[in-house]
């Protein structure tokens, strides 16, 4: 789950770092009223969850206060690389005397946490990264006794830092660290931590990215995971609710399977008989009648489908549930396009005879059904004249 910008900022703040002064607003008169609590100049972010901001126009200096209501107006029109500005965070403009990069996340294959630094932060750390590598350090994180006071010194120093400045640096880059892993970060970033002129440390950007599977564990991000303007669309917030693994594509075959290895399987087959996955869909094990019929309503609200494509391999599973579920999604008119079945397992003879009792054929073969389901979906299409 990734956090806005001002959250993350908000838990940085709680946990005694610094951060500019500003506040968060809905509209533009919202954040007029914040502007006059602030000194200016400004500057006005769009919150919106996808990276390259700033390059896309979603971050705006302004000198005045009638040059925030005009950049506020402006950002709140805004598309930031497809996703529209609901939210917009204004915030004193920092006199800044380097921009600094910083940032803690895992080394899957050392399987450790690992902190990366920078000299040299702010939007182009990516030419930095390449033209000048030997200006990035890594550093692997004890995963028992986690970030030293010293090992974040030396960090420091490798940053340029010396004497009190080091050591001040240090503080702050060793409880960035403690905060990532305290909230089952995959990725914790600041850039740029900038040294003011004053000679302070202060973040003025952060994104923190928080493992889906830890979520239980912070209610407070739980409960902010299923809110509209998050990652995720209506569909996938009732998945995530029923417990079914669900992500959205683009293509206009639906497809439900249980075990994730089976589902991954269907998309590559229908891919291979040059179809394209509306989806990717998991009932998990043993998924009972109205978890199915659900998995199903999600999979044909989307406009795109135009075949539905159940793969059941029945253990925990089973069959005649399966068919049961797909009988009365169909009675409740939830399944609206052509439905291609494939059963085989836990009472698949069941199923099969009462999908057979409604006039719907149950296929035992993977790539039979695939094939089929791919045929109707391009009949479909060419009997809609559409392009999807």
């Amino acid at each position: 789950m990734r956090l806005f910008e001002y959250e993350a900022k908000e838990l940085l703040t709680n946990c005694g770092i610094f951060t500019p002064k500003g506040g968060i607003g809905t509209n533009s008169d919202q954040i007029m009223k914040i502007a006059h609590r602030l000194k200016s100049p400004f500057v006005l972010k769009a919150q919106v969850l996808v990276s390259g901001r700033g390059k896309a126009g979603g971050i705006q200096f302004v000198s005045s206060l009638t040059d925030v209501k005009k950049a506020a107006e402006s950002l709140f029109q805004k598309q930031i690389r497809g996703v529209s500005v609901r939210k917009i965070l204004v915030e004193e403009k920092i006199k800044v005397n380097r921009e600094l990069y910083f940032a803690v996340t895992l080394d899957r294959i050392k399987r450790s946490y690992v902190a990366i630094a920078s000299s040299k932060g702010g939007v182009n750390i990516e030419i930095a990264a390449s033209e000048q590598p030997t200006s990035i350090s890594k550093t692997l994180i004890d995963p028992v006794r986690l970030m030293s006071f010293s090992d974040a010194q030396e960090i420091a120093g490798k940053m340029g830092y010396k004497g009190k400045k080091q050591a001040m640096l240090a503080v702050i880059l060793k409880n960035l660290c403690q905060i990532g892993i305290d909230q089952d970060a995959v990725l914790m970033e600041v850039n740029p931590l900038a040294e003011t002129l004053e000679g302070t440390f202060v973040v003025l950007d952060s994104r923190l990215i928080i493992d889906d599977n830890a979520l239980l564990r912070h209610p407070e991000f739980y409960k902010l995971s299923f809110e509209e303007d998050r990652e995720h669309t209506q569909d996938e917030i009732v998945a995530i609710k029923e417990d079914l693994s669900y992500v959205r594509l683009e293509g206009n075959v639906g497809i439900i399977g249980n075990g994730a290895g089976l589902v991954l399987a269907t998309l590559d087959t229908v891919k291979y008989f040059g179809g394209k996955p509306a989806n990717f869909l998991d009932l998990g094990g043993g998924a009972p009648t109205d978890r199915i019929e659900t998995a199903i309503k999600i999979v044909c609200s989307n406009p795109r489908v135009r075949v539905l494509l159940i793969n059941i391999l029945g253990g925990l599973t089973k069959c005649d549930d399966v068919a049961k579920a797909i009988l009365k999604a169909k009675r409740e008119s939830e399944i609206t396009s052509s439905v291609i079945v494939r059963l085989f397992g836990t009472n698949h003879e069941e199923g099969k005879r009462i999908l057979s009792k409604a006039g719907l054929v149950a296929l035992e073969s993977m790539d039979e059904a695939a094939k089929q389901a791919v045929e109707t979906a391009s009949r479909e299409k060419s009997k809609n004249g559409d392009s999807n």
